[in-house]
């Protein structure tokens, strides 16, 4: 989509979990803006700095709103995390316990739509321009701004590597990275042990960072979102590796969203502003039950936010980089509704809409051995660099 007329602000924003990564993101975007002749407002909290914001009271305004420029971001990509820190808020949805007291125009709903809110937020900031950097769930929210006809450019980032429309997302080599260390590291104690390890890895819907991470440390077996497995024949299989090993014992990862055959996917808490509930727990259930069937000595390791945590590794440098110069990019040129992406190893970008049309998963046919529990990489050319 065209816009019209040049921009003179733009917003930025990060939304969902926290990956390494986003910094050097939002840092690349306000040197670029900067050297366009932009103004960069830093929206904190996500979604809810608009949400929280207050025109009328001025005790709101540096809560969730601040400047940037250069001297601020200047040290930020050297470390992880967002300085402009993050929340799951959906203003299309805003729970009743999250609701401002200034907002509260309907007190017995139970969600709220708070678009037309936003929108008198972002007109009042003179922002011309929102740049959210997020998952699914918070790009999602900006195509909705976009239909209601505001620019937006997106930028993808999570460590799952799920959002639909791109094969890399910020974050994705780093917590492969992480947990392929972590895993050599459990080595250790597994070994001297003589157990089974079971390594419990981030991963809702999208099995990828358990199969990525399990091909490169070497695991025995992964088990991944995507298909159900058996616990009497991951049993076999992980005992098979064990007494494989001269140092007689196994690992193996799994996807917290995962679950045995008729079986169900381990959640607990509240639902939060996009309908999720928490995750984890499939690993230590895996662990209980292989320790009954087989009577091995077990080690449960849940690796969860060590993943996202600390500063990004060189390639999520490299795409967060880039991804914020495109970003900026395409605002000089007035396109707006579009998300950047890489496809095929190409720097691109797609509709905005595209994050909506459609599920991101493992391609199990092609990588996956339902079988045996274990990444399939037979083919290797032609394929992407990470066998998205």
């Amino acid at each position: 989509m065209k816009g019209k007329g040049k921009i003179g602000t733009i917003g930025i924003l990060t939304g969902g979990g926290d990956v390494p990564g986003l910094n050097p993101c939002i840092k690349a975007v306000v040197s670029r803006a900067t050297d366009e002749g932009m103004r960069v407002l830093g929206i904190k909290k996500g979604w809810a700095g608009l949400v929280e914001y207050h025109v009328e009271d001025e005790h709101t305004h540096d809560a969730n709103v601040t400047p940037l420029d250069k001297g601020k971001v200047r040290t930020i990509d050297r470390s992880g995390g967002t300085i402009l820190h993050t929340s799951r808020t959906n203003p299309g949805a805003v729970k009743k316990a999250e609701m401002p007291a200034f907002l509260d125009a309907h007190p017995t709903a139970e969600k709220t739509d708070v678009t037309p809110h936003v929108l008198k937020n972002l007109e009042h900031l003179d922002i011309d321009l929102l740049i959210p950097i997020g998952g699914d769930d918070t790009l999602s929210y900006g195509e909705r701004l976009h239909e209601e006809g505001f620019p937006v450019i997106a930028i993808p980032k999570t460590m799952d590597n799920d959002v639909f429309g791109t094969d890399y997302c910020i974050g994705f080599s780093t917590a492969v990275t992480r947990s392929v260390n972590f895993i050599h590291a459990l080595r250790t104690s597994t070994g001297s042990h003589e157990r089974i390890a079971v390594i419990e890895l981030f991963g809702r819907n999208c099995g990828q960072t358990s199969l990525i991470s399990a091909y490169l440390a070497g695991a025995d077996r992964a088990i991944i979102s995507e298909v159900p497995f058996d616990p009497e024949r991951l049993a076999k299989l992980i005992m098979e590796d064990k007494e494989a090993n001269p140092s007689n014992y196994a690992m193996l990862t799994i996807s917290e969203g995962a679950n045995m055959v008729g079986g169900k996917v381990h959640e607990y808490g509240e639902e939060d502003a996009y309908g999720h509930r928490k995750l984890g727990g499939i690993g230590i259930v895996t662990g209980d039950a292989l320790k009954k069937l087989t009577g091995q000595g077990i080690i449960f390791q849940q690796l969860s936010y060590l993943m996202r945590s600390g500063a990004p590794d060189s390639l999520d440098l490299m795409v967060a980089i880039n991804f914020a110069n495109m970003a900026v990019s395409l605002a000089t040129k007035g396109v707006f509704g579009r998300m950047v992406a890489l496809s095929g190893g190409t720097y691109t970008d797609v509709p905005i809409s595209t994050v909506t049309a459609g599920q991101k998963r493992v391609d199990v046919r092609e990588l996956y051995d339902v079988e045996q529990y274990r990444p399939k990489a037979k083919t290797i050319v032609g394929k992407p660099m990470f066998l998205y």
